[in-house]
């Protein structure tokens, strides 16, 4: 949809793919991990070089703490990753025992990212149920997150819009 290619929307289709895939590991750096896992697994399949390193400097860039939109495959990666934020993720069936990440992923209803090229605008639109979690508490966990995407919409040359029930934020 931003003029990229078909194999390079391929190649961030792929490192989105794989971007998690060092949890098999550790949760702690998995990033990096994964990045190193997806290097051995796609050099043994014979993929080029250049195409690997787009791949596993996406997957190795994804995570709040050490990530950077290096290119347009990280970009992807990071702003599909980041707003991924949504109900259907909790796994714990006892709202009792929620820690604030359950309850947030919980009080989102909608989660709806939508890329508009001509405008070049990426904007990221959320329904939160306020009984269940305050936007504060949704701030506290994603305002990184938001950042992050912010960065990556920018390296696709792009603006990048949040929208919570309904309300522009920022």
């Amino acid at each position: 949809k931003l003029g990229y290619s078909e194999r390079q929307a391929e190649l961030a289709a792929i490192a989105g793919f794989m971007h998690d895939i060092g949890n098999v590991i550790n949760r702690d750096h998995h990033a990096q991990t994964g990045a190193m896992i997806a290097f051995q697994l796609l050099t043994q399949m014979g993929m080029p070089a250049d195409e690997i390193a787009i791949i596993i400097s996406a997957i190795g860039n994804h995570e709040e703490t050490t990530g950077f939109p290096v290119n347009y495959a990280a970009s992807t990666v990071i702003l599909a990753d980041k707003s991924d934020v949504h109900f259907s993720r909790v796994q714990n069936p006892n709202q009792g025992e929620f820690d604030i990440h359950d309850r947030v992923n919980f009080a989102t209803q909608r989660s709806r990212l939508r890329v508009m090229p001509k405008e070049r605008l990426i904007e990221l639109n959320l329904e939160i149920d306020t009984s269940v979690a305050s936007l504060m508490e949704y701030f506290e966990i994603f305002l990184d997150r938001m950042v992050m995407c912010r960065r990556a919409a920018e390296a696709l040359e792009c603006q990048f819009h949040l929208m919570i029930n309904g309300a522009p934020i920022g």
